[in-house]
């Protein structure tokens, strides 16, 4: 059993950062933790009943303390065939020995997360969007290690200026989970997956000196996988920039690690408003709750919560899940942000739509369900074009002074339009 770090090392002075692995890879018994270690009460409570069944058949001698522990969820996260095994349908043949060898995206995923998984059938849309597949050794025409071109757009280190007035800073590489259609894979094979504070000193220089920049996106990786005193170095530095209006925070743990959201997190993430939290949500079955608990808790601290969904085969294709997942989230305050095309990354294949597909969903959507429920679908454009939005046919053309336009139930209808 993994020791459960019981503090936060202190915030960066200069020195570049241990890696999260570091923070967190302290291995003691589990007799020595409760002897010797003085862990503090968790403020996370919820634990549902599915999850709990899978604990105490998996987690037998696991208390409720270090089960709900964000840092002993990773420390003891699925990161290898064998033990997934243990709880999955996966026959240790051949193709797993070669996924095993390859060097593609790590497994990782959490047991909160894997409690999710067991009892399905390996089709299950949550297990083929985190278990790696032989489909992803397939390539396509038009994949690329990095097909949005971010590399290219670096002004410095781990900084992507895209747009004029905003900036993504990468965080970190690493992840409490990996999902097999990361749109950034390339960054987390790396063997140094925090970056620490030089890289994010020149990132920040680089923020500060450019007056243009109002918006900052900080993401990975997932930045919710560190300590809070990094976080906080890096919130309370973009704050101090007075031409930063705005910034967001890019995560999928509230689905995937929800005992992260704890009461000194969100106590200290409320100091550095307006702050945006846009949250990676797959399909309705994430939101449990769990991820209510937590989804909450953010609301309650005063953070603007939006989602982020990739459109991927077989996993939420078709109206009926989609529309089921933007009516749960809005349930647990989450605005329906972004659909997005899933990006062409090396053997993504088997996860990508049509583009017509998408369109589709956001027919299905439109008129038939409230419109916080309709997100935007966009792909963000191969070669670093940007997000563009997509959308059906609504606008028909124009006849003399007459728009003509059609409505989510395929009716038609004229509207006088003025001349300029």
């Amino acid at each position: 059993m993994n020791d459960i770090p019981q503090q936060d090392p202190e915030p960066p002075s200069g020195q570049e950062l241990s890696s999260i692995e570091a923070v967190l890879e302290t291995k003691v018994s589990n007799d020595v933790i409760f002897r010797q270690t003085k862990i503090p009460q968790s403020d996370f409570r919820t634990i549902s009943p599915g999850v709990a069944h899978f604990r105490k058949k998996f987690f037998s001698g696991v208390a409720d303390i270090q089960w709900n522990s964000w840092r002993w969820q990773i420390q003891n996260s699925y990161t290898n065939f064998k033990k997934l095994s243990e709880i999955l349908d996966i026959k240790l043949d051949e193709d797993i020995d070669f996924l095993l060898h390859s060097r593609k995206l790590p497994l990782r995923i959490t047991p909160y997360y894997a409690s999710l998984l067991h009892g399905k059938p390996m089709d299950y849309a949550l297990t083929k969007s985190v278990v790696p597949s032989k489909n992803e050794f397939v390539f396509s025409p038009g994949e690329e290690n990095d097909p949005l071109h971010e590399n290219s757009m670096c002004p410095v280190e781990n900084l992507v200026h895209r747009y004029p007035d905003r900036v993504l800073l990468l965080s970190t590489g690493f992840c409490s989970v990996y999902c097999r259609y990361c749109t950034r894979s390339h960054m987390v094979l790396k063997e140094k997956k925090h970056y620490g504070v030089k890289a994010w000193d020149r990132s920040l220089d680089y923020i500060r000196n450019n007056k243009d920049i109002r918006d900052v996106v900080v993401s990975g990786g997932d930045p919710l996988t560190m300590p809070d005193s990094h976080i906080e170095y890096l919130l309370s530095s973009l704050r101090a920039i007075p031409h930063v209006e705005i910034i967001r925070i890019g995560t999928k743990i509230p689905m995937v690690l929800p005992q992260r959201i704890t009461h000194k997190l969100t106590k200290m993430l409320k100091k550095y408003h307006p702050l945006y939290i846009s949250i990676h949500c797959t399909h309705p079955d994430e939101i449990t709750p769990e991820t209510a608990e937590a989804c909450n808790r953010l609301a309650d601290a005063g953070m603007v919560l939006g989602s982020q969904t990739v459109l991927l085969k077989g996993i939420n294709d078709d109206i009926e899940t989609m529309r089921f997942l933007m009516h749960k989230l809005l349930k647990v305050r989450i605005r329906p942000y972004y659909i997005y095309q899933c990006d062409p990354i090396p053997g993504s294949l088997h996860f990508r739509t049509s583009v017509s597909k998408g369109l589709d969903i956001i027919q299905g959507l439109r008129g038939f369900t409230s419109g916080y429920a309709v997100p935007h679908y966009v792909i963000d454009a191969p070669g670093g074009g940007g997000k563009i939005p997509l959308l059906p046919e609504y606008y028909q053309g124009k006849e003399g002074h007459n728009i003509l336009l059609k409505n989510f139930e395929g009716k038609s209808f004229i509207y006088y339009d003025v001349s300029e």
